[in-house]
């Protein structure tokens, strides 16, 4: 751990805000809008300032929820000296616990005021979804029931950046939400879930100290990285699905992500402690290549005229 205050390995203003961000984690944000965007083309309703709106939405709420977790975990203890994961702001000392509350304010803030234009597109239902995002980002490890200390990070993860924000991404554009909309969130939100899985396999051992129970604590490491195989071997097989149940062709694009998938699934299953750090990053990659996949195969027919 990095003491306060020790000019020799204290990191740049900058720098240490960036590491609170997490940019290893925003594909998850990014992957969903993609195919969301793409749904709402091939139903003929792609606007684009409601796109970039609803990208600007999605990373300002992945933001604001990594800075809740910094301070969340800081406060319950689970980011000590003992830690094999990335260095942590406010454990480190980079980051006072007051300025990283006061930031997640802002990331919210500031996603909430973007948001207020995507109701106008997406009525009553768009400022649901917001808003309900905006507490879950909250509640994952602050509040009375931190769903991560429930074990139930993986099901909120899978949730909210999968059919929720894909699910919104179309609806702010194309005012409705579509069955294929629904079908493709599902791989999307698996293999977001896949990116916790590896986090919480990394970090059990001090996760259980912490009274942290996730699925990683509850189940074992073992069931937990086959869990991690399981999900993503059903997104790679989803778009199988989704081609017999109507869905353009071009969908099979997206199982072309195995290639990016065999490296994590390889760490995933022999490595551990700092090791895994490495098996993050690829599944964070694969997350984004197949969804930029995936994306692009549902495009396809609308941008080729069909």
């Amino acid at each position: 751990m990095t003491p306060v205050g020790d000019a020799a390995v204290m990191p740049s203003f900058a720098a240490r805000w960036v590491a609170a961000a997490r940019p290893r984690t925003l594909p998850a944000a990014v992957a969903p809008v993609l195919v969301g965007s793409a749904c709402a083309l091939h139903a003929g309703g792609f606007a684009l300032v409601p796109a970039v709106a609803a990208l600007l939405v999605a990373l300002l709420l992945q933001i604001g929820t990594n800075f809740v977790n910094d301070w969340g975990d800081f406060r319950r203890g689970a980011d000590g000296p003992e830690r094999v994961g990335p260095e942590r702001a406010v454990a480190a000392g980079w980051i006072s616990p007051a300025a990283m509350v006061t930031a997640a304010a802002v990331a919210f803030g500031a996603a909430a005021l973007l948001g207020l234009y995507l109701t106008v597109r997406g009525g009553a239902a768009a400022l649901a979804l917001g808003a309900l995002s905006i507490a879950a980002g909250v509640a994952y490890t602050a509040g009375p029931f931190p769903l991560a200390y429930r074990g139930l990070g993986e099901v909120f993860v899978f949730a909210f950046f999968g059919p929720v924000a894909v699910c919104g991404t179309e609806l702010v554009q194309a005012g409705h939400v579509s069955g294929l909309a629904l079908a493709a969130s599902v791989p999307v939100g698996c293999l977001a879930a896949a990116i916790l899985i590896v986090n919480n396999v990394r970090d059990a051992d001090t996760d259980a100290r912490a009274g942290k129970r996730t699925i990683a604590v509850r189940l074992g490491t073992a069931r937990t990285r086959g869990l991690y195989a399981l999900l993503v071997g059903a997104a790679l097989l989803s778009p199988v699905l989704m081609g017999s149940g109507g869905a353009p062709p071009s969908v099979l694009l997206a199982p072309l992500a195995l290639l990016a998938a065999r490296a994590p699934l390889d760490l995933v299953r022999s490595a551990s402690g700092s090791a895994l750090n490495q098996a993050l990053a690829q599944t964070a990659r694969l997350h984004l290549v197949f969804g930029a996949l995936l994306a692009a195969g549902i495009a396809l027919p609308a941008l080729a005229g069909d």
